[in-house]
């Protein structure tokens, strides 16, 4: 099966129930989304496809055929989007094991809602759990990257 991930056409060999969580990290290599419970319940296997949150943990690749698959590791190469660059200045990271479904949950809601007010932050995240209760600094790091993403194209 082919899948456009991060911008690349890539063969995969894998069932097609496979969920996509564990073709991005076995069978592709990207490690950036995480497993977390396996039940689309705490955010960590967040990714885009077609621009939209979904939990990769329990999507099968089949359903992901034909469609645009935007993980982690593609929104910059280097750091430099938007929403990594708020998290690094306002150190939103503890542990960090979230943080990637954050980001994606945050870019998504960028994407939709270009200065999101603290309600909008909570309800758009309220579906990705941090275990180390770092939501102050992720809600700021929502406001700082808003800030930052002010006249440029962003993905």
């Amino acid at each position: 099966m082919q899948l456009n991930i991060n911008g690349t056409t890539r063969d995969v060999d894998a069932p097609p129930d496979m969920p996509l969580l564990w073709v991005l990290r076995d069978l592709v290599g990207l490690t950036g989304t995480k497993f977390g419970c396996g039940i689309a319940q705490c955010g960590a296997c967040t990714v885009h496809l077609d621009g939209a949150p979904l939990r990769s943990c329990v999507t099968p690749i089949s359903a992901t055929a034909g469609k645009a698959i935007t993980t982690i590791e593609g929104l910059s190469a280097d750091g430099s989007h938007p929403v990594q660059r708020a998290w690094t200045e306002l150190d939103v990271v503890q542990c960090g094991y979230c943080q990637s479904g954050q980001i994606m949950s945050a870019v998504a809601l960028l994407a939709a809602k270009s200065e999101p007010s603290d309600a909008d932050i909570d309800a758009a995240l309220s579906g990705n759990i941090c275990r180390c209760g770092t939501y102050q600094r992720i809600r700021a790091a929502v406001h700082r990257a808003a800030e930052l993403r002010q006249g440029q194209e962003v993905t």
